[in-house]
């Protein structure tokens, strides 16, 4: 295992934009960003007092793969390393010292601004989790009728858009209907992005069947190019913190699958009744069985070891 960071400290060297659930966001420029993932996790909107180690760089490294296979679907926000370069010949030359290149390393992404658009862009291939809730209260999706009969977990017919707003850090998503997110950010930008996000979904997912993982739903973020009109994908791209990825092995019909990600911590939390507690502190059991979730996604998914 690598070095964990739970938080950056970069020594006022460039300016700290924000401090989300899990990324330290600093500004390189006035048109560029440093996106650092750091190990934090968090379960039920609250953050852990204890890491994941190399979560960070796992996170980093798959949305890293995504962005290159959808490179030809979509546009998105990183900019360019040319062959030779890294990213500390983009950084203050200070960053190279060993007490910031430590935190850096494997787990930054340097990345263009763009106009956000602020909508949580979700797309559902599976009915599970809150979808299921609505369905089996009201027979609809984000308001949206859906077939009867369903089963909890079943495919759906064609993949769904199911917006939820953006809310401020420590605040809820909200779930909305595609008739709200058009209100939001108008009827255009709304459909073209709900027409991109289940494009990019479709092909996601058909590849990651190859690898033997149900991509169940997930959550995009784009931006938009002012001077072009062109939809960015930004953020970060089909991590198990932004989807559910299931294993098609194990995969039942008609009850809820267990997930590559946070579930052995959400179950923990659960059935020691911390859900939403601040301050909690993960067994170490607990870590190291959701590290290796991690690691097992980002194996399958790209082929490639992490050592």
């Amino acid at each position: 295992m690598g070095i964990t960071v739970a938080k950056t400290e970069l020594d006022g060297i460039l300016p700290l934009v924000a401090r989300g659930k899990v990324r330290d966001i600093y500004e390189v420029d006035p048109q560029t960003l440093l996106f650092i993932a750091t190990d934090r996790i968090s379960a039920y909107d609250v953050i852990m007092k204890n890491t994941i180690p190399d979560k960070g760089v796992l996170l980093t490294k798959l949305s890293e793969f995504w962005f290159k296979f959808l490179s030809k679907d979509v546009r998105n926000h990183l900019v360019t390393i040319p062959e030779g370069k890294t990213i500390f010949d983009f950084l203050p030359p200070q960053l190279r010292e060993e007490k910031y290149r430590k935190q850096l390393e494997g787990r930054s992404l340097l990345v263009r601004k763009f106009k956000l658009i602020p909508l949580e862009v979700i797309v559902r291939g599976y009915i599970t989790g809150s979808a299921w809730k609505e369905y089996t209260n009201k027979g609809t999706v984000h308001s949206l009728p859906q077939p009867k009969g369903l089963q909890e977990s079943q495919e759906f017919p064609e993949p769904i858009f199911t917006p939820s707003t953006k809310a401020e850090q420590g605040a809820h998503d909200e779930n909305i209907s595609p008739e709200q997110a058009a209100d939001l950010v108008g009827k255009d930008v709304a459909d073209r992005v709900a027409q991109l996000a289940i494009k990019l979904y479709v092909k996601c997912k058909e590849y990651a069947k190859t690898k033997g993982i149900i991509i169940a739903d997930t959550k995009f973020e784009f931006g938009i190019d002012e001077k072009t009109n062109e939809i960015i994908l930004v953020d970060e791209v089909l991590t198990p913190d932004s989807s559910r990825f299931w294993s098609s092995a194990d995969y039942q019909l008609g009850k809820p699958q267990e997930s590559y990600d946070k579930q052995f911590l959400r179950n923990w939390l659960t059935a020691n009744k911390l859900n939403g507690v601040e301050g909690v502190s993960m067994p170490q059991e607990i870590a190291d069985k959701t590290r290796a979730k991690y690691v097992e996604a980002y194996e399958t998914l790209t082929g490639s070891k992490y050592d």
